[in-house]
């Protein structure tokens, strides 16, 4: 069994828990920090429907929680067919903790595994320098 068969296998098991009974789709996200730990999320939506959770900003919530740093690698499930990336608003989440070259992995249901760094995904991604915003 390779990685991505053992996440992909993961991530499946995950999606019955997303809370997804506006729309019916559901997704499971994994980001993998540095040091090679995994973070879970799905997504949480809710009648209020801006205020929704993906299941990207859930992982990568996850992941901060549990004190990581910067992300090497996202990997997305959704019951949806065929391949399915992050919206726009997530991918700024993963950029923003992203290292370079961070992979976005997406299993659909059937085929194998597409890839795509970050940086593909979000051309000219946005980062405020966190010294400077504490120095004015």
């Amino acid at each position: 069994m390779t990685e991505d068969t053992g996440v992909s296998a993961q991530l499946r098991a995950l999606l019955p828990r997303a809370h997804a009974p506006y729309s019916g789709v559901r997704v499971a996200c994994a980001v993998e920090s540095t040091d090679g730990a995994l973070h879970f999320g799905v997504n949480v939506e809710n009648a209020a429907y801006p205020q929704g959770l993906c299941a990207e900003a859930s992982a990568i919530a996850a992941a901060v929680t549990a004190g990581a740093g910067r992300l090497r690698r996202v990997y997305i499930a959704a019951s949806l067919p065929g391949e399915v990336w992050p919206c726009g608003g997530c991918r700024q989440k993963i950029w923003e903790f992203a290292e370079a070259g961070c992979e976005v992995v997406t299993f659909p249901p059937q085929g194998e595994a597409a890839r795509q760094p970050i940086e593909t995904l979000l051309p000219a991604g946005f980062r405020l320098d966190p010294a400077a915003a504490r120095r004015s």
